[in-house]
């Protein structure tokens, strides 16, 4: 694949070039069987290598619809997963944690069942450090080192290739470091840059960099970058849409950022990918960057980073 083929160019994950704008696949068992095929064919062709998913979204069935759909895989194809929480489909929450090393075990050896894969190029250890959304209690509080260590003997093992992060804070960020840590999962946007301390050390160790709710929250009356007026005003002097702004300042803002967009309809899927030609001036940046300062969010208190099923 070269930079042109790629949406947003190309980036890295591990020891991969992918396209900036990838696909995340979570979405997928909310649509049906054929319609999930048809949107990770489309793209494919229209140049993502880059998709996002794990063992408990449907459960397995996220998994199950992209083998379907893809394999045999195209041979720069990489699939990511996250391991760390198990599907209960209770409400409000569907998910129980699944933190213990066993339970990281199994999950993995699911995504190879269900992927038809040999290897899983990337899983993300989901830890449960940042709240509020999934708690863990009694024994699945587990430590960070016992969680690397079977994580480090998977990868020796081969059965995964490299080792990303979620939901954690800097001081984890740090402490995994010496894994080998490719990735980060965590909630970043226009609206909720608390994180940014940990996007810049992401920077600066050539850590891929993979914000989760892009354009904010995805619960009904909580703000969302594309609502906002300076966001919208910019989409429309660019001919494009706010949720495209939204998106591109993330790719603008810093080279290790990797866009997994989620959606189950191929016109959102092409609009999303769309992200990838759309070119902000130095002004719109300016203006953009100063919607919200660094290390701060415009989340209501206690929601930044609030996720029920990622």
């Amino acid at each position: 694949m070269t930079d042109q083929q790629a949406p947003g160019g190309l980036g890295r994950i591990g020891t991969h070039d992918v396209a900036r704008v990838g696909y995340g696949a979570m979405q997928l068992d909310a649509t049906s069987h054929d319609e999930a095929v048809a949107v990770l064919r489309r793209a494919v062709e229209l140049g993502v290598n880059h998709i996002d998913t794990a063992s408990f979204y449907g459960p397995g069935e996220v998994n199950r619809r992209i083998h379907a759909a893809l394999a045999p895989y195209p041979d720069d194809l990489v699939i990511v997963s996250k391991v760390g929480a198990r599907f209960t489909g209770e409400k409000p929450i569907p998910l129980a944690p699944a933190q213990r090393p066993a339970d990281l075990r199994a999950a993995v050896e699911d995504d190879l069942r269900q992927l038809g894969l040999e290897q899983i190029p990337v899983v993300n250890l989901r830890r449960l450090d940042l709240g509020p959304g999934l708690q863990a209690e009694g024994n699945q509080i587990v430590d960070l080192d016992d969680q690397l260590a079977e994580m480090i003997a998977l990868r020796d093992e081969g059965k995964i290739g490299g080792i990303g992060v979620s939901s954690v804070p800097l001081e984890v960020l740090k402490q995994a470091l010496p894994a080998g840590v490719v990735c980060v999962q965590n909630s970043y946007s226009l609206l909720d840059r608390s994180q940014e301390d940990m996007l810049d050390v992401c920077t600066a160790e050539g850590i891929a960099w993979v914000p989760y709710f892009p354009l904010g929250s995805a619960f009904p009356g909580l703000p969302k970058a594309s609502d906002h007026p300076v966001v919208k005003e910019i989409a429309g002097d660019l001919g494009a849409t706010p949720a495209q702004v939204g998106l591109a300042w993330l790719l603008a803002h810093a080279p290790t950022t990797l866009l997994i967009p989620g959606t189950k309809s191929i016109g959102h899927l092409e609009e999303n990918l769309g992200t990838g030609d759309v070119t902000l001036s130095a002004d719109a940046l300016a203006r953009l960057d100063s919607i919200t300062a660094p290390g701060t969010s415009a989340m209501p208190e206690g929601m930044e980073g609030f996720h029920d099923n990622t």
